[in-house]
């Protein structure tokens, strides 16, 4: 869940405007952009140009790390407001606009996807998908929508009621529509869809008000279905679902106890969905278990796979790889639903591949990206709900945090250390891990402080390094 609007912290209801990708140098000579072609072969979203912001993250990194060096620490004094649009809403507007040959795509609270003319600021098309403004009872937390994905001729968009749609990039018209979810539970969207050579990936919401969550993935271009996997078990009488995670749901069930299918489970992969194109494996974060507390959703026993966890899937078939929990048996709302990072860092003296996350319990997990090894997890806020076990790399809750009669202070408490907003190292990785010389030893029972310095400072919003670096800026 994200609680961050409950507790004001995701910006006022107040008219936004957009102001993204309308600085402009006052000083600069104007420069002739580069534009590319949508290419007919080959995995289109892998190496976005340049100056294209073509997918959530970026690119597959999800590193949200511009290559573009015109705007500097130099000359960043001499930026000027080129033009701005209102977006007409007083609700909560949060979704990252992506960028490709000269237009800039943004979308709005109940999904209103518009183009502009990004050098003008000019309106190219408008798209309004007619959101029954009654499926807002559904949203925990506003009809945000986070975000959308190009893919070719393509801009995707994922509706607060469950559609997936492919919209013209130039015209604005639907190509093709699907709804990704029944009416079973109040599933609702509020994440941006992610778009994995020609496959379009998406969870759901819901988790506070009782659903059983998953992920699907989609055919880019026909909208067809390719997988869904259950993230939480469901109702053993009903025998197995007849999805891709059917050979994983014994041992997922034997996590739980009680009725708990009831409820749902909850789970949802609301936000957070990554991509290795080398291993073509999916790594999907969850969230909170439905009901929230343990003891009323598993009659308070059992780790409830895999709720607070992050999920590794064959990305052609949904197959289950491995998984790494957070949050055993999650009772305080840490969704790690949080940005996934990818990188390769020097750990030790070994190149490691891994992904890296910064979720709401206060920990900053580093986990190899092909075993799903905990390489690192240091918290970096107070934290007394649980620790790391240094002999297994597992999560040990601290039992007397748990909910029950008695009033207990735990930390960190309903907002997480750190939500959904995504977090950017705006240096190389690499090179920062070299500059800082920080040392990541073997596992033991010692603390990796080199997990605890980056992770303050990727929420600081300064670099990795310890040195104090001109940030590059995408402009």
């Amino acid at each position: 869940m994200d609680r961050s609007r409950l507790l004001g912290r995701g910006g006022s209801r107040v008219r936004r405007l957009l102001f993204l990708a309308a600085l402009a140098l006052a000083s600069c000579t104007t420069s002739t952009t580069t534009t590319t072609t949508p290419p007919e072969q080959g995995d289109f979203n892998a190496a976005p140009a340049p100056e294209e912001w073509i997918n959530d993250g970026r690119d597959y990194s999800a590193q949200r790390y511009s290559p573009l060096t015109q705007i500097t620490a130099q000359n960043v004094s001499q930026l000027g407001l080129a033009w701005f649009a209102e977006l007409d809403t007083f609700r909560g507007v949060e979704a990252t606009p992506v960028y490709a040959d000269g237009v800039l795509y943004n979308i709005s609270a109940w999904n209103i996807t518009t183009a502009y003319e990004a050098r003008t600021g000019a309106q190219l098309w408008r798209y309004d998908p007619q959101v029954d403004r009654q499926q807002g009872r559904y949203a925990c937390c506003e009809p945000v929508a986070r975000g959308l994905a190009l893919y070719r001729d393509k801009a995707i968009i994922a509706t607060l009621d469950g559609r997936l749609i492919a919209l013209n990039r130039t015209t604005g018209q639907p190509m093709w529509s699907v709804q990704t979810f029944g009416r079973d539970f109040p599933y609702t969207i509020t994440g941006a869809p992610r778009v994995f050579d020609g496959k379009v990936v998406i969870g759901q919401s819901g988790g506070d008000l009782g659903v059983r969550g998953f992920v699907a993935a989609w055919d880019a271009e026909t909208g067809e279905q390719v997988w869904k996997f259950f993230l939480t078990p469901g109702n053993p009488a009903n025998g197995p679902d007849g999805v891709a995670s059917d050979p994983i749901m014994p041992m997922i069930r034997e996590t739980w106890a009680g009725e708990y299918w009831r409820l749902g489970g909850g789970g949802n992969a609301w936000d957070s969905i990554a991509y290795d194109p080398a291993r073509r494996t999916v790594y999907v974060g969850t969230g909170n278990g439905s009901p929230l507390t343990r003891y009323h959703r598993s009659a308070n026993v059992g780790d409830n796979l895999f709720v607070c966890s992050i999920v590794a899937l064959d990305a052609d078939t949904g197959a289950y790889k491995w998984h790494y929990q957070m949050v055993p048996g999650e009772d305080w709302d840490y969704t790690c639903t949080s940005s996934i990072i990818s990188a390769e860092l020097e750990i030790a003296g070994r190149r490691r591949e891994v992904i890296m996350q910064a979720p709401k319990n206060g920990f900053f997990y580093v986990i190899d990206r092909e075993t799903g090894e905990l390489i690192s997890a240091a918290p970096h806020v107070k934290v007394n709900w649980g620790r790391v076990d240094p002999a297994t790399g597992q999560m040990v809750v601290n039992e007397s945090a748990r909910f029950g009669t008695d009033p207990v202070l735990v930390y960190p408490g309903p907002g997480g250390a750190h939500n959904w907003f995504p977090i950017s190292p705006p240096i190389s990785l690499a090179s920062s891990m070299r500059s800082t010389r920080i040392s990541w030893p073997s596992r033991s029972g010692q603390t990796r402080a080199g997990a605890a310095i980056l992770a303050r400072r990727y929420n600081a919003g300064l670099p990795c390094s310890s040195r104090r670096r001109p940030m590059k800026r995408h402009g």
